[in-house]
């Protein structure tokens, strides 16, 4: 069944219809609109949310970061994050595949209706035409018969009339024919207006519009199909990042689970504990011996035990419940409780440890350098690499110095003294290498043999710019095609190093072993920090 057979006569109910369909388009393009709107803005206020509780803007080095629970609620936060993030790509999938793809329909539909329409208008206006010269020619034909019956009539009265001459007579016939041939040629006009007409009408509605109404009947079918396309995609588009989704739910219920009640405890624990004993019983002071007042504060004046060293005040019974007056902070952490004091310096050796191992580093690239520098003077100047030299051993010095200043004050402290190992190297004008050897002692090395192939890679060694060294790694869970600038492509189960961390935008910068550098959706891999 078609709307050209079975509504052949139902112009004005097919236009009307056609219309209200296109208007239900354009008010659920509209719906999605404002659907994506309330997406961007629920996902704008989940990421402000985040950040707002965001708490790595505090120092790292917070007693609290090593908690399970505070490590628990950042992993919420970050999971949240990328949660936002999916919701904002379900509002831009959705303006992109359903209200940018629909209005782009419409306005074609729009104008192949509206060809369509004007099609028919000019199939009635040519009809309308038509029949306006066929009751032209009806009429006429009517006008001119009447005459010519009135004219037949005279003719005969006039042949009957015994007054009116020959003359009379044949004049008043030759009249009559000439009416009558004219209304035979009028009537044969009629007749041909009126094949032509009857012949038209039957193509305008046997043919013309027939066709008309099923292109048009065509036109709407493929709207109602392409608006329930755009019906499913409201459902799929949802769909395609529930996995997503999922995992960041489950990253929520992972944080949950891996919080350690009995860890954090014992973290408060190694971060607290001060190391000093529990304060011994009190002697008493027999006022009646004759002990002066003078001389029972000065006894009180002498430290016994930690009330003293923390500078308690000892005019309140439960000093461990009172106010703690904050001490300066001193270079050899000397106002920390013991335990804390060995942890404190024992960090501070590792720290100094690291810096001269970077600069030992340095010192031996610059001797390398000026070795070859040496060798082949058109590479450079080795008189140009003095002050770097020169800057580097300084800065060597000054770390030991560091360093043996904070291996003391750890020893008075009752540490152990095993700091990390090392080994730096300076050098001097003549390219010698001074090494400093583990205990602190210096010994002479002599350059060494040229004919060793050390500097065979010495171009790439410094022509190659220094990369961020990573902080951790990721593993891609799904592809991501990097087709924006500034991303990296991935593929599902690829192994990247990460060198930043997501900034709170949903975005992770990380690197292949080729070197290629590019950001990924951080929700799209599991990250692995190094610790």
């Amino acid at each position: 069944m078609d709307w050209g057979t079975e509504l052949w006569d139902q112009y004005d109910i097919i236009e009307k219809h056609t219309q209200s369909g296109l208007e239900l388009v354009e008010k659920y393009v509209k719906f999605v609109k404002e659907r994506t709107e309330i997406e961007q803005n629920y996902a704008k206020q989940l990421r402000n949310l985040s950040k707002k509780y965001n708490l790595k803007r505090t120092n790292k080095d917070e007693p609290e970061c090593r908690l399970s629970s505070y490590q628990a609620f950042l992993d919420i936060l970050n999971e949240m994050n990328d949660y936002a993030g999916q919701r904002e790509l379900i509002a831009e999938n959705m303006m992109m595949n359903i209200c940018i793809d629909l209005t782009k329909y419409l306005q074609e539909l729009k104008q192949e209706r509206k060809m369509y329409l004007m099609e028919a208008k000019k199939a009635q206006q040519s009809l309308e035409s038509t029949y306006k010269q066929l009751d032209s020619s009806k009429k006429r034909f009517e006008r001119e018969w009447r005459e010519a019956e009135r004219a037949a009539q005279y003719a005969e009265k006039t042949d009957q009339d015994i007054n009116a001459t020959k003359a009379d007579v044949e004049k008043a016939k030759q009249q009559a024919h000439m009416r009558a041939h004219v209304a035979e040629e009028c009537k044969n006009d009629y007749a041909a207006q009126l094949q032509n007409f009857n012949k038209e009408q039957n193509q305008f509605y046997f043919n013309d519009m027939p066709l008309i109404f099923n292109k048009l009947q065509d036109l709407d079918e493929r709207r109602v199909q392409k608006l329930a396309q755009g019906y499913i995609l409201f459902s799929d588009t949802e769909k395609h990042v529930m996995p997503i989704i999922g995992k960041c739910l489950e990253g929520i219920t992972k944080a949950g689970t891996n919080v350690n009640e009995r860890n954090d405890s014992m973290v408060v624990i190694e971060q607290n504990k001060s190391g000093f004993e529990r304060p011994g019983d009190l002697e008493f002071e027999d006022y009646s011996q004759g002990i002066n007042r003078a001389s029972s504060d000065s006894s009180l004046g002498t430290p016994k035990g930690p009330m003293d060293l923390l500078g308690k005040n000892r005019s309140k019974n439960f000093w461990l419940f009172s106010k703690r007056s904050k001490t300066a902070a001193t270079e050899d952490f000397a106002h920390l409780p013991p335990e804390q004091r060995r942890k404190r310096l024992q960090q501070k050796l590792e720290e100094i440890c690291k810096e001269l191992q970077k600069e030992a580093d340095q010192s031996e690239a610059l001797g390398k350098m000026k070795d070859v520098y040496e060798k082949n003077p058109q590479m450079g100047d080795p008189a140009s690499l003095a002050s770097q030299i020169s800057q580097t051993s300084q800065n060597i010095e000054r770390l030991r110095g560091e360093l043996n200043k904070y291996e003391t004050w750890l020893a008075e402290a009752g540490g152990r003294g095993d700091t990390l190992r090392y080994k730096t190297h300076t050098f001097n004008n003549n390219g010698a290498h001074d090494v400093h050897s583990p205990d602190g002692a210096h010994s002479d090395e002599t350059t060494p043999d040229p004919s060793q192939a050390i500097y065979a890679e010495f171009d790439d060694d410094f022509e190659d710019e220094e990369l961020t060294a990573p902080i951790g790694k990721c593993t891609a869970m799904y592809n991501f095609p990097g087709a924006s600038e500034g991303t990296i492509s991935m593929q599902e189960g690829e192994v990247l190093a990460v060198v930043e961390e997501d900034k709170g935008d949903g975005w992770t910068r990380v690197r292949r072993t080729n070197g290629d550098e590019g950001y990924i959706p951080t929700s799209y891999v599991t990250i692995s920090l190094n610790k």
